[in-house]
């Protein structure tokens, strides 16, 4: 008797116990519930413009809670994205192009591509957001537009466009976009996580770049064609800019509005050539500049300074824009990095 006495003593002992931990367990993730639905209605500064406009106006998102469906406008974006542990809310990516980030390549490759190009609104609509994260330029009512902030957000669908992307965006407002994004969706400790990992790298990479001591200029040949010499000034693309600064480079067209000549182009004589990369075409484009009769008393091509760079690395205004000038820099400067 004494021997049931104490197995059921034991047995409404431990059943207590458990009671107590289920109790525990429940007032956790009761808290946990509190704690997040604390976070919102989230308040994010951020801009429109209206259709086919290139000036921006502040506009604030309010979120009541955390967005369940993303369409990403472009592959950079959707890789940030996956960075912050967001895989399973991108419903979408457009853009599905240039060089990609190998870390989350694998998570990428599951995702839904809509289009391998830019995507028009009715693509994006099509996915069922209820937000489109991208660079400015591609909220516009176009073809390759998922039109403008302020007709997405009548819609019931928020926006985000990176501070990256709009003019007087720096590879810095990468970080604000990270931090934007972690409260958007409430991964603030993934965010921090994140961009902590990237400005050490940054200051890495930087550390070492700031040996170079002269400042060279450089001009950008936006073309693919071997044939088409076409300049791009990239007047107030502040981010690319900032970008090249890094590596000691100064664009020397930045504050040219126009088209830029090919002539113009040869009487400037800049240091530097860069020439897009596209689909691995770039060797075709910088044999081909090299041996063009037109160009053939500037430095850049005299010295076979010609370089190339992925599309993604010079327009996706994303972290990865660091991979890019590192590639560059190593290229160019290649004992800073033995």
């Amino acid at each position: 008797m004494k021997k049931r006495g104490l197995i059921a003593s034991c047995l409404v002992a431990i059943t207590l116990l458990a009671g107590c931990g289920n109790n525990n367990n429940v007032k956790d993730e009761s808290k946990k519930d509190t704690q997040s639905k604390s976070n919102y209605p989230v308040t994010i500064h951020n801009y429109t413009k209206a259709e086919g406009a290139t000036t921006y106006k502040k506009k604030d998102q309010v979120f009541k809670k955390a967005p369940k469906r993303i369409v990403a406008t472009t592959r950079p974006v959707a890789e940030l994205l996956l960075h912050l542990g967001l895989k399973n809310k991108i419903v979408g990516v457009g853009g599905s192009f240039g060089a990609p980030d190998k870390s989350v390549e694998k998570d990428y490759a599951s995702l839904k591509i809509l289009s391998k190009s830019y995507i028009g609104k009715e693509v994006a609509l099509g996915a069922n957001p209820d937000i489109i994260i991208g660079r400015g330029g591609l909220f516009d009512n176009a073809d390759w537009g998922v039109g403008t902030s302020d007709k997405l957000n009548d819609m019931g669908i928020n926006t985000y466009i990176l501070n990256s992307s709009i003019p007087g965006g720096t590879y810095n407002s990468i970080y604000e976009d990270i931090d934007n994004l972690g409260k958007i969706f409430n991964v603030q400790d993934k965010a921090k996580e994140f961009s902590d990992t990237l400005k050490a790298r940054q200051k890495k990479i930087t550390s070492k770049l700031s040996k170079i001591k002269e400042t060279q200029t450089f001009a950008y040949l936006h073309m693919s064609d071997p044939k088409d010499v076409s300049v791009y000034s990239a007047y107030n693309e502040t981010f690319f800019n900032n970008a090249f600064n890094m590596i000691k480079l100064k664009n020397i067209f930045e504050n040219e509005k126009g088209n830029v000549s090919v002539e113009t182009l040869v009487k400037a004589n800049p240091d530097v050539l860069i020439v897009l990369n596209w689909e691995n075409d770039a060797d075709k484009v910088k044999k081909a500049l090299l041996a063009n009769p037109k160009l053939s008393s500037m430095k850049a091509i005299k010295n076979k300074q010609v370089y190339a760079v992925d599309y993604n690395y010079l327009f996706g205004y994303s972290y990865d824009t660091i991979d890019g000038i590192e590639q560059l820099a190593k290229e160019m400067h290649p004992n800073l990095f033995k």
